[in-house]
């Protein structure tokens, strides 16, 4: 899943390919007027029988995932021709710029005639000619709390994806426009970290901040509703109002407590940073679309016969297409 640990491999072995394909090619007149050697010659060359984008999904990691449940995914050779197919010539995403990350789904499947817990894995591919977000969320399920992080922070990045086929480019001179998210966190390292540290990577997610779709009210008051016991219900302009004099006034009348006041501030800054989002990215956020696909049913791995879902997480909510 750390594309960037296998580049040297994957040079490497498209290196040799390129070799193996000059030598048939110089073979080719000869083996046509022979008596079958040059064929058979070349009858262990596997390579071609790859397909193009084959390890794709692998190169997307798997966030939110428990780092002890990685190796699981792999049990299974898993097969995701339908995100290929997508992607290429003819396909849906076809020549967009595409940003992909995987997620885990454990399901119940039917393993070699008994139940069995199985750790499917999905790829989300988020068109959009921008990265959709360079923030990851921390949501800490057991204290209620999130944390909103860099991606850095957590020692992710968008990077690009190279096709097979184009391994044997110069990487400088390559254009791409398929990105993974990529992890450059070493497995043999967590046992050095904290606990805090290692179980951030467990309840982390990628973040996306939404816009306010155009089918909602534009109507600048909205209700302010806090889950408190009872309730707390009042309105609020966005255009007339001033946050700090309101939660403040909320304070002093002891109808809102003093720290709810840091959860009113962030819809305030979250408002702020949307209007003050460059136009071409709002521009790209507004037609953005979030494309969910599950594994195809494969001779080596287990019936998908499964109910699928098109959740995706908090922040980016639903899929646009899921299949």
């Amino acid at each position: 899943f750390q594309l960037e640990s296998n580049a040297g491999a994957q040079e490497q072995e498209a290196r040799g390919r390129g070799g193996r394909r000059l030598e048939q090619d110089g073979e080719a007149g000869a083996g046509e007027a022979g008596d079958g050697q040059a064929g058979d010659a070349a009858a262990p060359e596997r390579f071609a029988e790859r397909r193009n984008l084959e390890d794709l999904w692998l190169s997307a990691f798997p966030i939110g995932t428990e780092w002890g449940n990685i190796d699981k995914i792999k049990e299974f050779n898993w097969n995701f021709q339908n995100l290929e197919k997508a992607l290429e010539e003819g396909g849906e995403l076809y020549g967009k710029t595409v940003y992909l990350f995987a997620n885990t789904e454990p399901q119940q499947l039917h393993v070699n005639g008994e139940q069995k817990m199985v750790f499917v894995p999905t790829v989300v591919a988020v068109d959009c000619p921008c990265a959709p977000s360079d923030k990851v969320g921390i949501n800490y399920v057991q204290r209620a709390y999130e944390e909103i992080l860099p991606m850095r922070a957590m020692k992710m990045s968008w990077v690009p994806y190279v096709p097979l086929e184009d391994r044997l480019s110069r990487i400088e001179g390559l254009k791409t426009k398929i990105f993974t998210l990529h992890c450059s966190q070493r497995r043999s390292a967590l046992k050095h970290l904290k606990t805090e540290r290692v179980k951030k990577f467990d309840y982390c997610m990628p973040y996306y901040m939404s816009l306010i779709s155009p089918e909602e009210d534009h109507d600048t008051t909205v209700d302010i509703i806090y889950p408190l016991e009872p309730p707390i219900v009042c309105p609020f302009d966005w255009e007339m109002d001033n946050y700090e004099e309101f939660t403040d006034d909320l304070v002093k009348a002891e109808e809102l407590p003093e720290d709810e006041k840091e959860n009113f501030k962030a819809k305030e800054a979250r408002k702020e940073a949307i209007d003050n989002m460059d136009p071409e990215k709002k521009k790209a956020f507004e037609n953005i679309k979030f494309h969910k696909f599950y594994p195809v049913n494969a001779l080596d791995a287990p019936d998908l016969s499964i109910q699928k879902a098109d959740y995706i997480n908090r922040y980016y909510m639903k899929a646009h297409k899921w299949s």
